[in-house]
């Protein structure tokens, strides 16, 4: 290989970032403390909004970024997992990060991360935390006016958790993650609300009360003021924002996204108009999005956890309602905690359900899932491969020209669907998560 082939520079820098993220990382941010000490602390030179939560914190993420660049600011964005390129993680005013960027900030922090590390070897850098450093030195050198900033897991032991933001923000509470984050609402709640820096605004979603709770007094012993999207919008879902992204769900992130965006404050010029525009135009790709496929409509949702099923529920019914007929459903998923409540909720809505094992270790198997499809489900239970449903970019097997596809469960399963229907250069690198 030489630099002369930047194909294959491109695969080998993946290959050894994801042998990184194989190896995983112990949670702890003074790893990444020294990582950014090492090349000057670039979280110091832009202004951020931290964004963490169960669910939502990817789509309140897109709608501050939408709303920020909609009032003129030169915008950094940085979530996880991502779909199909691996630079969707990294994006200035919504370009992502090229392969040549990637493969010029890995050869730069190679061997500052070799530096740090040299005192315990196994203390290495992780690929989350490569990937957060690379977010960070790109956002400063664009000179960005302000980034949003996504949770990788957690948030008081997050890589992200460097950083002092404008306004904390925490979407919403529910049980994911439990191996690492404990089993019980208000424990979570509590690693969640981490990312709260003394003296600085939160803002938080709508969560159980437990959570809340929790939450609200982590606040006040940091002297944090905090704003609750029930507080100001209430419980009927008619007094919350519109956003172009489609379920109910999505009013909720538009109504924590508009309190994010009002407590920012003067100094960066959010007006309601500001945030109208915004929201209307957010780009966040496989969250009930709807394609064309082959004539016949698709739609993608990334539902991966038992919090996200309860959403499905809704979207799934709204659906029967105005098509006036049950959908071919297509899902996998990564655990038992996840595949269970994802297939008792798919199950009394789809007429066929077809099973894919995403290309995950983690993955369920087909005999997982199919273990796991409810006995009272009389429809159609199918083995099934991303290849098998998908053998051209315009082309679908599942069911018949009449139905209408839903795509579920896990996001590295929309990935490589996406990858199949819309294959471009360096697709399926590897669909990493946090």
């Amino acid at each position: 290989m030489t630099r002369a082939d930047p194909a294959a520079e491109y695969a080998a820098t993946t290959e050894y970032l994801f042998a990184l993220k194989a190896r995983g990382g112990k949670f702890g941010i003074d790893r990444m403390t020294a990582l950014t000490a090492a090349i000057g602390h670039p979280e110091r030179d832009v202004p951020c909004v931290h964004v963490a939560g169960t669910n939502g914190k990817g789509s309140v993420s897109a709608m501050l970024d939408a709303i920020l660049h909609a009032a003129g600011w030169h915008t950094g964005l940085y979530t996880s997992p991502h779909l199909v390129k691996l630079g969707e993680r990294v994006q200035v005013d919504r370009r992502i990060l090229s392969e040549e960027e990637i493969v010029a900030y890995v050869r730069e922090l190679r061997p500052v991360a070799a530096r740090v590390a040299a005192a315990q070897p196994d203390d290495h850098a992780s690929f989350f935390e490569f990937m957060t450093a690379m977010a960070l030195l790109q956002f400063s050198r664009r000179r960005c006016d302000i980034a949003v900033i996504e949770v990788g897991l957690g948030g008081r032991l997050d890589a992200t958790n460097i950083v002092t933001p404008e306004v904390s923000v925490i979407t919403s509470i529910g049980l994911d993650h439990c191996e690492f984050l404990g089993h019980e609402i208000a424990g979570i709640a509590r690693e969640k609300a981490g990312i709260i820096k003394p003296g600085r605004p939160v803002v938080i979603g709508r969560m159980p009360p437990e959570a809340e709770r929790t939450i609200r007094a982590i606040a006040q012993e940091r002297r944090a003021p905090l704003q609750a999207v029930a507080d100001v919008f209430g419980e009927d879902l008619a007094a919350y924002p519109h956003t172009n992204l489609e379920g109910d769900y999505q009013r909720w992130n538009a109504a924590t996204a508009t309190l994010a965006a009002r407590t920012l404050g003067a100094r960066w010029r959010v007006t309601e108009d500001v945030i109208v525009r915004g929201l209307t135009h957010v780009d966040w790709p496989g969250r009930w999005q709807r394609v064309w496929l082959g004539g016949r409509m698709m739609i993608l949702d990334a539902s991966h956890n038992p919090e996200g099923a309860q959403v499905l529920e809704s979207n799934l019914r709204h659906l029967i309602a105005e098509t006036g007929r049950a959908p071919v459903v297509i899902t996998g998923a990564l655990g038992e905690a996840r595949a269970r409540p994802l297939l008792a909720t798919i199950a009394p809505q789809a007429r066929e359900i077809h099973l894919v094992v995403p290309q995950q270790a983690r993955a369920c198997s087909h005999a997982e899932l199919e273990g796991w499809v409810p006995p009272t489900f009389r429809g159609r239970v199918v083995r099934a491969t991303v290849e098998g449903l998908f053998p051209t970019p315009d082309t679908c097997t599942a069911g018949g020209p009449d139905d209408v596809v839903v795509v579920t469960g896990s996001i590295y399963l929309l990935g490589e669907i996406m990858a199949r229907i819309r294959p471009a250069p360096g697709a399926g690198e590897g669909f990493g998560g946090s």
